[in-house]
């Protein structure tokens, strides 16, 4: 909804220097998520899409006022979604421990489902507050 009728100038825009977060940069980092979740927990080779060893904040850095990155961004984000949501929905036991290296917790500890999707909940509110204070930058839109 924060993200609706913008064009890729607007979704592009980046809160307050020195920071680089803007609308865009926060979907694509909420990709790198739903990955990460993939990666960790059903143990697939699912890479980083953005993010590199030269450039850690490529999901951010990357995110610039092209109409093809928004149209490539939501795509990847609405597909990664999907795959997570076929993972979760195939596992029967919220207890199920990550078959995946985990990079997560003390000395990257085991770490089970319930655990992970309830970071991952986290990380998307918190998002959606980075959100509701970007649109309100960019075009005064509060609320919802």
């Amino acid at each position: 909804m924060k993200c609706a009728g913008l064009d890729a100038e607007r979704l592009a825009r980046r809160s307050v220097p020195p920071s680089t977060m803007s609308l865009l940069g926060l979907v694509r980092h909420l990709t790198e998520g739903e990955r990460h979740l993939r990666r960790v927990m059903a143990g697939e080779d699912a890479p980083k899409l953005y993010c590199t060893d030269d450039d850690r904040d490529g999901d951010w850095n990357g995110a610039i006022a092209d109409p093809a990155v928004v149209e490539d961004a939501w795509r990847r984000w609405r597909a990664e979604v999907e795959l997570t949501d076929q993972f979760v929905a195939g596992v029967a036991d919220l207890g199920t421990w990550n078959a995946g290296v985990s990079d997560l917790g003390p000395d990257g500890a085991n770490l089970q489902l319930r655990d992970i999707l309830v970071a991952q909940i986290a990380e998307y509110a918190r998002h959606c507050g980075h959100a509701d204070l970007l649109r309100e930058r960019i075009d005064g839109r509060v609320g919802q």
